[in-house]
């Protein structure tokens, strides 16, 4: 299980190594001296780091009652997924069986109010994150207050999209609320870079006189001022703001976008949804959108609606870059003029030979291919670098590149 900080004005320095609910928590050592901790507040700590099965020997502090019952209604399904049952039947706070020494079972709004309150912003994400991935607290989905409280982040998007096949009916108004939440947000900072990088570029040498973030020169500003400086205040005296035109792309570009929908890629797949939406309300660019695991499925005709792929995609099963990519090369209407970007971890399933066969084909033609290789939870390069390294040698370019820079590398490849 992952850890739970429990750091808070009233429990100084908790979150040092972290705590868990399966009995798993930081080295003894540490809690019994090193730091200073006393024996009291060693014992204090791993009573939150135990829960209610050291109940017994260890009783929960009086201001630890509600960080306590917090952490048991999440981390306690633990214990009960696992077979663990108290010694006198008790199992109230994960809403199986009752009586005994447990308190009342939480409501999901109430859980995620008191969590709000009791944990960092950082530990409370996590543990949404947790609530609806590993451990199914499907009431949070069901009710929309819950729902509307809930702190929406790509990583809870991504834990709702690879448990959705588990998900009943009747969550499925809260999943779509959600996901289009968090897809709102990352537009919302994806989008002026995809318009600045690849919507045409910055053309100095003529004035615009339409007045917007995206045509302002401040280079050009502060040449045009330079002669208001006013030397007691040391300030410059702006007064003539310059906006420059924008060269719009003489041609149009095909950007084919194949996206490994693999269980382990459900970010990127977010991601390069929101990216294949906002291409496809850009002049100049058309978009089609493919993702595939061991199948491949074309939702160029949904690449305007990142929310319904992302509510459509199958994540999951094996990987077949291959076929991905020979699917890519059938759909090739002018080479010079298509750009392929593949987003995986170049983990390949299929056959590596045919995949290398593939994008040589590709290269030689003259389509610019562009590899996205997957980054872990802490942005970490995590993929196949022996597979990445033999497409390289084909002419596809590889990088590891959050969303942002990959809207920079978008606009620098088409011409």
């Amino acid at each position: 299980m992952k850890a739970a900080d429990v750091g808070t004005a009233d429990v100084p320095d908790a979150t040092s190594t972290g705590t868990s609910r399966d009995g798993l928590g930081p080295d003894a050592g540490e809690l019994t001296g090193s730091g200073g901790v006393d024996a009291h507040e060693a014992a204090r700590r791993w009573r939150l780091v135990l829960g209610r099965y050291a109940g017994d020997t260890l009783p929960v502090a009086p201001q630890d009652q509600g960080l306590d019952r917090t952490l048991g209604h999440l981390y306690d399904r633990e214990y009960t997924a696992r077979g663990h049952r108290h010694g006198d039947g008790d199992d109230s706070r994960t809403g199986r069986g009752g009586g005994g020494r447990g308190g009342s079972v939480v409501a999901g709004l109430d859980w995620l109010e008191s969590a709000r309150e009791l944990f960092p912003r950082e530990t409370f994400e996590r543990m949404q994150v947790e609530a609806v991935g590993r451990y199914g607290m499907t009431e949070l989905l069901a009710d929309p207050r819950a729902v509307d409280a809930v702190e929406p982040s790509t990583e809870l998007a991504s834990a709702l999209l690879r448990a959705r096949g588990r998900l009943g009916p009747g969550v499925q108004d809260g999943l779509k609320r959600l996901v289009a939440r968090v897809v709102e947000d990352v537009v919302r900072r994806l989008r002026p870079r995809f318009e600045t990088a690849v919507d045409g570029r910055r053309d100095r040498s003529r004035r615009s006189f339409v007045r917007s973030s995206r045509t302002f020169d401040a280079a050009a500003t502060v040449r045009a001022n330079l002669g208001r400086w006013d030397p007691e205040r040391r300030r410059l005296l702006v007064t003539d703001l310059r906006f420059s035109a924008r060269r719009r792309r003489a041609l149009s570009y095909d950007v084919v976008l194949l996206v490994d929908q693999s269980g382990s890629m459900a970010s990127s797949v977010l991601y390069s949804a929101v990216s294949a939406g906002i291409l496809a309300g850009l002049p100049g660019i058309t978009v089609r959108l493919v993702l595939f695991d061991t199948s491949v499925v074309d939702m160029s005709h949904l690449a305007h609606d990142p929310v319904t792929v992302l509510l459509t995609a199958q994540l999951g099963g094996g990987t077949d870059i291959a076929r991905a990519v020979r699917y890519a090369e059938q759909h090739v209407r002018d080479p010079r003029r298509t750009v392929v970007a593949l987003v995986t971890d170049f983990e390949e399933g299929g056959s590596v030979s045919q995949l290398v066969a593939s994008v040589g084909r590709l290269h030689a033609s003259g389509v610019r291919l562009l590899g996205l290789a997957a980054l872990d939870g802490q942005a970490n390069p995590a993929y196949d670098r022996g597979v990445a390294r033999r497409l390289a040698e084909q002419g596809m370019e590889i990088a590891a590149l959050t969303p942002e820079r990959f809207a920079e590398w978008l606009g620098e490849v088409l011409p």
